[in-house]
């Protein structure tokens, strides 16, 4: 059975947001925001946010950037993951990771299956690895984004979540670079 310890300290992880969408803009980003109050609410902190339109270079040049920037430990996208033509985040994501974590899509799909039911195949959520950064793609709405965090990421994220979670391997991420 998996629990928070409560005898280990928290440590806040740094985490930029990003939202794909041809339309949205800041004033009515409800995913996102959705996201920055989760992740902020939990004792994260938000380092970068930004907007990127359905467009997979741009996705990936701004995946890259934040991938290089070491102030960013965590990147967290919301949107283009189903399966329209203009749906091209899975396609961005992949072409960065190093390593993909196939584990969750696989939950996050498992998880929607009992809100949405056979209409969670639609979606492409992703997870990866690159640069000693962690990569996750959510589908666009805010619900998504709530699962996303609330059922999976926010244990993830947490140094005291039991028997294991991503934070405390965060310093093993680039053990084959010199």
């Amino acid at each position: 059975m998996s629990r928070i310890d409560e005898t280990r300290p928290f440590l806040p992880v740094q985490i930029a947001v990003m939202t794909v969408s041809d339309t949205r803009d800041p004033a009515t980003d409800k995913s996102g925001d959705t996201l920055v109050e989760r992740l902020t609410g939990a004792g994260h902190v938000l380092v970068a946010r930004a907007i990127v339109k359905d467009d997979q270079a741009a996705i990936t040049d701004q995946l890259r950037a934040w991938i290089s920037d070491p102030a960013v430990d965590v990147v967290i996208s919301t949107g283009g993951t189903g399966l329209t033509g203009r749906d091209v985040t899975p396609e961005a994501f992949e072409g960065v990771y190093e390593k993909r974590i196939d584990g969750f899509g696989e939950m996050f799909r498992t998880l929607s299956y009992a809100k949405i039911g056979t209409s969670s195949l639609q979606s492409r959520a992703t997870g990866g690895v690159a640069g000693g950064t962690y990569l996750f793609a959510l589908p666009g709405s805010p619900s998504a984004c709530r699962d996303g965090w609330d059922l999976i990421l926010q244990y993830q994220l947490d140094n005291r979540f039991r028997p294991c979670n991503l934070v405390e391997i965060m310093p093993r991420l680039q053990e084959h670079h010199p």
